[in-house]
């Protein structure tokens, strides 16, 4: 399966008014984390910000001057799921080594996306969704665009949008 265009996910959530082209912060965040985010998600985080997907869906950038950021989401994040009793609800540790898993986006319904670190430099990056009520995981062997692509179009990718945007998808920037 191809990785999902920005073009593709901009027909179904509309035209980005954010646009970031300084790579400094996503530079900054990736030397401390010591791995390079995946081009797809950084493209469309750069398109659209720190937004609310279908009022469930939260994606943020890593600009620092933003008060929803990233980096500091991952940091936080990261201790979180490292904590011992939090370690059996994922299918791998959370961090940033190869096979670890990077929180990066997270949903008003209960639910974590993570970014699965590649085994090898060439293998593909993929998304796990725990959901946090369950305690179940689920890996979804696509790109984080596809995912989020499927997850516009209403498919089932565990978090699901369809009572959250009865008109089609839409987003905000948070507050």
């Amino acid at each position: 399966m191809a990785v999902a265009t920005l073009a593709e996910i901009k027909v179904l959530l509309g035209e980005p008014r954010f646009n970031w082209a300084d790579q400094a912060p996503w530079l900054e965040l990736e030397q401390e984390l010591g791995i390079e985010f995946p081009a797809d998600f950084r493209e469309i985080v750069d398109a659209y910000g720190s937004i609310e997907v279908n009022k469930q869906l939260y994606l943020k950038h890593p600009a620092g001057h933003l008060l929803h950021s990233l980096g500091r989401e991952i940091r936080e994040d990261l201790e979180f799921w490292r904590e011992e009793d939090m370690t059996e609800f994922l299918p791998s540790r959370a961090g940033t080594d190869p096979g670890e898993l990077i929180p990066v986006a997270s949903a008003t319904t209960g639910e974590h996306v993570f970014l699965r670190v590649p085994d090898e430099p060439s293998s593909p990056w993929r998304v796990v969704v725990q959901e946090f009520d369950s305690p179940a995981w689920h890996l979804h062997e696509m790109a984080f665009s596809e995912w989020l692509l499927a997850y516009l179009r209403g498919e089932d990718v565990t978090v699901c949008s369809g009572d959250r945007a009865p008109d089609g998808p839409f987003y905000e920037f948070l507050p």
